[in-house]
């Protein structure tokens, strides 16, 4: 039906469910439930000076209305994480995939009762009809978290109109900077993957930053190399002039997620050109930089704020999986509560627990 409607390649490989996928999700569900048990985990005990015993115990968030488009794993991600951590959850995903969203909604019942849970524990709202998500986002006595996971409307939306606190996340800018001293092969391998990998997922690369000392061997080869798997590249004047493979990109482009083969590219002066670039246009994603330098990792790890920072690999393992955390809910980029990732661990908080032996306050 996804081809049949004409949508775009990143969108049918959203929707798309074969049996390496499934078996993904399966793998993902097995990992979350060989978890430890965080409910009820005591944490950060100490004594006070009169005695008093004080202590953490992270318990659940409690009901979590989850809104999302396109991906259908994210039914049993979603799902699967939040009984780990103790919630329940209210499933909202887009027209788009319905009957998929369906079909895993009801595994997931079958599943929860099967372990002696209430179905009702994870629920797929069961209309598509759009004034549904408007009266979730009124139910702030019923619901004590909303998760959209989408694009930057969708989000937007949500955030504007929820009654409920929102983890937002609103788009994935993210960028691969290569130092002077970067490996060159490496660089080529990271920035292929980044991009090329699943263009369009959200911790897929949009922007390469090339310092300008290596930009006139570094630039042909890549555009090259981009060329070859048919990415196209906007550059700036610089890079146009370096490959005639390049087209100019505009002002709009530093800061657009495309979500398809299409990628950036700018020739910047160095590592704090680099930063610069990336606090004006990033998105407080995710970040990669290629070098053979440790002091400028760890400038770079330091001196850049989004929820991922990373050194040598490809901006594509900021992803709940691949960072250990068996999958994930959503990636925030707001900071308060969560940031980055979030695996069952973000689904819960922590409360006083305080033990004492009669004291009383003086």
């Amino acid at each position: 039906m996804a081809v049949a409607k004409n949508l775009s390649s990143a969108m049918i490989d959203r929707l798309t469910l074969n049996e390496e996928r499934i078996e993904n999700i399966a793998d993902a569900v097995c990992s979350i439930a060989k978890a430890p048990d965080l409910v009820g985990q005591i944490e950060r005990r100490q004594v006070r000076p009169n005695g008093l015993r004080i202590a953490r115990m992270r318990i659940p968030l409690g009901v979590i209305a989850m809104i999302y488009e396109s991906r259908p794993n994210v039914t049993i991600d979603a799902a699967a994480l939040c009984i780990k951590s103790g919630n329940a959850v209210i499933l909202r995903g887009g027209s788009e995939a319905a009957a998929s969203n369906r079909a895993l909604g009801e595994a997931v019942s079958v599943g929860l009762l099967a372990a002696g849970l209430p179905a009702e524990t994870a629920q797929v709202v069961p209309t598509t009809d759009r004034t549904a998500i408007d009266i979730l986002l009124t139910c702030e006595s019923d619901i004590d978290l909303v998760i959209p996971r989408g694009g930057e409307g969708l989000i937007r939306a949500v955030s504007e109109k929820s009654r409920i606190p929102v983890i937002k996340h609103y788009k994935g800018v993210c960028h691969v900077y290569v130092h002077a001293k970067a490996d060159l092969e490496m660089a080529l391998s990271i920035a292929e993957n980044a991009k090329a990998h699943r263009p369009g997922v959200c911790n897929a690369a949009e922007t390469i930053l090339v310092d300008r000392c290596i930009a006139q061997e570094f630039v042909p080869r890549l555009v090259e190399r981009f060329s070859s798997i048919d990415v196209e590249v906007r550059g700036d004047p610089e890079t146009v002039v370096l490959h005639p493979a390049v087209l100019l990109a505009s002002e709009e482009d530093w800061g657009t997620e495309y979500l398809e083969r299409i990628v950036s590219l700018r020739v910047v002066d160095d590592l704090s050109s680099a930063i610069k670039h990336i606090e004006e246009y990033g998105s407080d994603h995710t970040e990669a930089i290629v070098t053979a330098d440790e002091k400028v990792a760890e400038k770079f790890l330091h001196l850049v704020n989004s929820s991922t920072v990373m050194v040598n690999a490809s901006t594509r393992f900021a992803d709940g999986g691949e960072l250990g955390l068996g999958a994930e809910i959503g990636i925030s980029t707001t900071r308060l509560h969560a940031y980055g990732p979030m695996g069952a661990e973000g689904l819960t908080t922590t409360k006083f627990i305080v033990e004492g032996d009669g004291q009383v306050r003086q």
